[in-house]
């Protein structure tokens, strides 16, 4: 008698706080997010939170992948892309054309294994020899730096020199994890995304044959929480958001 009336006590319990639980997830803010601004938004989301009493959701991928995520119908209520990926989701009517703003962007490095010796990088001819002294080179093939490193070899001239020693990687995560194990000797990702790894270190690109991936804001056309995600966008462009964004290697 009384194990029953521990069972429905539980019971009864679990009636009142599991509605409550699923309110509260509806209320959540997913953000879809590329691996570019990942080390910003990690450190800034928690700050929104506890300033806000909103909670994010955040789900990273590269850029091209995101987009097919949403083509594919995943829910989310922000997004943080490559400019030519933002501009096909405005385009489809899945971004308010209204929200879309560019938040930061980030120069293109080589990542080194950290306590290896540092190519040289002072001149574009100097960045050419290095590239083409290097056993082995990894990026990532869809990635958004992968593309513009890609057109960069290609316009230097020694894209065919390098495609035997180039491992082509799914993700940036696989270029960093190739270059921290020793089994690639550089590897070509933004700024932004070496910094937090442990293990390797940037060298970045010289300004004459430096690129930027830019990153930007937009909030679903259909979202529920539109005037939530946009405090959102504004959070991470605020002035009090730029040290941050430095420190993990981005600027405006």
């Amino acid at each position: 008698m009384a194990r029953r009336r521990i069972v429905s006590t539980v019971v009864a319990f679990a009636r009142l706080v599991l509605p409550a639980t699923r309110a509260a997830a509806a209320d959540d803010i997913t953000v879809l997010c590329s691996n570019g601004l990942k080390a910003v938004v990690e450190d800034l989301a928690p700050k929104f939170e506890n300033t806000t009493r909103q909670k994010l959701v955040v789900k990273y991928g590269l850029a091209a992948s995101l987009e097919q995520r949403i083509n594919d119908g995943e829910a989310f209520d922000v997004a943080f892309v490559t400019p030519a990926v933002m501009d096909h989701l405005v385009a489809d009517g899945r971004i308010s054309r209204d929200t879309r703003a560019t938040v930061a962007r980030s120069g293109l490095a080589l990542a080194i294994r950290t306590g290896t010796r540092k190519p040289d990088v002072s001149s574009s001819d100097a960045f050419k020899r290095a590239l083409l002294n290097a056993k082995s080179i990894a990026y990532a093939k869809e990635g958004a730096s992968g593309v513009l490193f890609a057109a960069l070899i290609q316009r230097l001239g020694i894209a065919n020199e390098l495609q035997a020693r180039s491992r082509l990687t799914t993700t940036g995560e696989a270029v960093s994890e190739a270059v921290v194990k020793g089994d690639v000797e550089l590897g070509v990702l933004p700024l932004s995304e070496i910094l937090p790894v442990k293990g390797e270190e940037p060298v970045v690109f010289p300004a004459d044959v430096q690129s930027y991936i830019v990153m930007v804001g937009g909030v679903n056309a259909a979202s529920k929480h539109a005037q939530a995600a946009r405090e959102l966008i504004k959070y991470v462009m605020a002035p009090a958001a730029l040290p941050v964004l430095k420190a993990k290697g981005m600027e405006r």
